[in-house]
């Protein structure tokens, strides 16, 4: 199952929240880390995501509804093994 690679870029608010965690947990997704910088006020995280499209959708919408943006990844953003 190919991976879909989003960042997700975080504000003051949702920075302290385990949004990554949640959504491996409320979704049937598998989340990867592949690259982060993360300060008080601002985070992102380039993430990989295997699963479903739809289940995949479903959790991108609710990190948008959590505030999180989201965009796709380039490949130049991705970090790999």
């Amino acid at each position: 199952m190919p991976e879909k690679h989003v960042r997700l870029t975080f504000g003051a608010e949702q920075v302290r929240e385990p949004v990554v965690y949640q959504m491996g947990h409320l979704f049937k997704v598998i989340t990867s880390i592949r690259m982060a910088a993360i300060d008080q006020s601002i985070g992102w995280v380039i993430l990989g995501l295997e699963g479903d499209d739809d289940e995949i959708q479903r959790a991108l919408d609710w990190a948008r509804s959590k505030g999180v943006r989201v965009d796709d990844a380039t490949l130049g953003d991705v970090v790999e093994g």
